[in-house]
C-alpha cells in the first residue's frame, strides 16, 4: 500500500466556482454552500483519493488560488513545486474560458519542467440556457493543451469528483512510470 501527497493548483478567474466545486468534492458531494466569500490568497483543502483497482491512495493537497489579478503576485510563490493542475473556468462566460490559456501559461512556468498534468473544469452546466462556451470548444482546446476535459456544476454537485479522482490517477500513473524507470537502471 502506498501513500502519495500531491499539490494541487487550483485556477481560473474570479466567481467560476472554483471555491465551490472543491468543497462539494471535499465533502462528498454532502452540500452546496450558497455563499462564498472571495478568496484573496490561497485556500489549501486536503482530500485523500483511494486509486480504483490498487490498495493505493494520493492525498491531493488543493491549494485553491485567488482569481483576481490584484492578488496573483501572492499567489504565484504559492504555486511552485505543485504535482498536478486544475483550471475551471464558467460555460456561461467566455472571458473566463479565455483566460484559461493565461492561467494554464503561469501554472507551467512553475513546473520544473513546463509539464505539469492537469484537467480543465467546465462549471455551471446547471445554467444551460445561459451556456456561451460549447463543449466542442473546449474539449478541444483541452485536447491541445495536452489537459483532459471535464464539466460539473457544483451547485447541482455533479461530476464534482471525476476531475480530482483523473488527477490523482495521473499523479499515480507519474510515480509507477518513475518507479519502474529506477528498477530499470538498478
Amino acid at each position: 500500500m502506498v501513500k502519495l501527497r500531491a499539490k494541487c493548483l487550483l485556477a481560473g478567474d474570479s466567481t467560476v466556482g472554483k471555491s465551490a466545486l472543491v468543497q462539494v468534492f471535499r465533502n462528498e458531494s454532502a452540500n452546496f454552500l450558497k455563499n462564498y466569500t472571495l478568496t484573496t490568497g490561497v485556500d489549501i483543502f486536503v482530500n485523500p483519493i483511494l486509486i480504483p483497482d490498487t490498495s493505493d491512495s494520493v492525498e491531493l493537497f488543493i491549494f485553491d488560488s485567488s482569481g483576481k489579478e490584484i492578488f496573483y503576485d501572492m499567489v504565484e510563490s504559492q504555486w511552485e513545486l505543485a504535482g498536478v493542475f486544475c483550471l475551471v473556468y464558467d460555460v456561461t462566460n467566455a472571458t473566463s474560458f479565455d483566460s484559461c490559456a493565461k492561467w494554464l501559461e503561469r501554472a507551467r512556468a512553475q513546473s520544473p519542467n513546463g509539464q505539469l498534468p492537469g484537467v480543465l473544469v467546465g462549471n455551471k452546466v446547471d445554467l444551460a440556457s445561459r451556456r456561451v462556451v460549447e463543449y466542442t470548444q473546449a474539449q478541444g482546446w483541452a485536447a491541445s493543451e495536452g489537459l483532459e476535459y471535464f464539466e460539473t456544476s457544483a451547485k447541482e454537485m455533479v461530476n464534482c469528483e471525476a476531475p480530482f479522482l483523473n488527477l490523482a490517477k495521473a499523479f499515480h500513473r507519474m510515480y509507477e512510470e518513475k518507479l519502474e524507470h529506477i528498477q530499470s537502471i538498478v
